[in-house]
């Protein structure tokens, strides 16, 4: 190696020393945070089973023009969404749980 490529080298391991010394710089984000993405999701879900449960009211009633085909298929779409939901709750509370048995 000659002296240029060595000094080049050092110059960048400083200034990698000098990074990860630094406090870490924050990632843009979009102005979401995680709390009303978690709680824009919920709204969806309830919103899928509000309108799956009209549906089916209203083809009990005879006051809809929905075929049995599209109130089944809202129905279980609501059903799905539903589970989705539990599952990622479930999810979020065994990682809490994780979290909270780390040792410090």
């Amino acid at each position: 190696m000659s002296d240029v490529n060595v000094n080049q080298v050092l110059a960048q391991m400083r200034a990698m020393s000098v990074e990860a010394t630094n406090k870490p710089k924050p990632v843009a984000t979009s102005g979401e945070d995680f709390a009303s993405l978690l709680k824009d999701s919920i709204d969806s879900v309830n919103k899928t089973q509000k309108t799956a449960q009209k549906m089916t009211t209203d083809f009990e009633k005879g006051t809809s023009d929905a075929s049995l085909a599209e109130v089944m298929v809202s129905v279980q779409k609501a059903g799905v969404s539903f589970q989705a939901m539990v599952e990622v709750r479930n999810k979020l509370s065994d990682a809490y749980k994780e979290v909270m048995n780390m040792p410090l």
